[in-house]
């Protein structure tokens, strides 16, 4: 999986704003991206929401976005936002 570090400073980023972004970024290189899973420190939920566990340092839903077909780790702001696309 490759990792994409963005950080944007000089103004507040949203949630629905990042989840775009990383839409666009992932489209590159995949037409038909899926995200199969992301992470919104600032509300501190994450999805798959079911998955609570935590494996070899790795949340669930990290591990369960890297399992499932992940091929771009998009993360914004020092994982303020994470997103795993196909």
């Amino acid at each position: 999986m490759k990792d994409i570090l963005i950080a944007i400073t000089g103004a507040d980023l949203e949630f629905e704003t990042a989840r775009n972004m990383a839409k666009i970024i992932a489209r590159q290189g995949n037409a038909e991206t899926d995200c199969l899973a992301w992470s919104d420190a600032r509300r501190q939920s994450h999805s798959p929401g079911c998955v609570q566990c935590e494996i070899k340092g790795k949340p669930g839903w990290e591990v369960y976005g890297e399992n499932h077909g992940g091929r771009l780790k998009i993360i914004f702001n020092d994982r303020e936002y994470v997103f795993i696309h196909s």
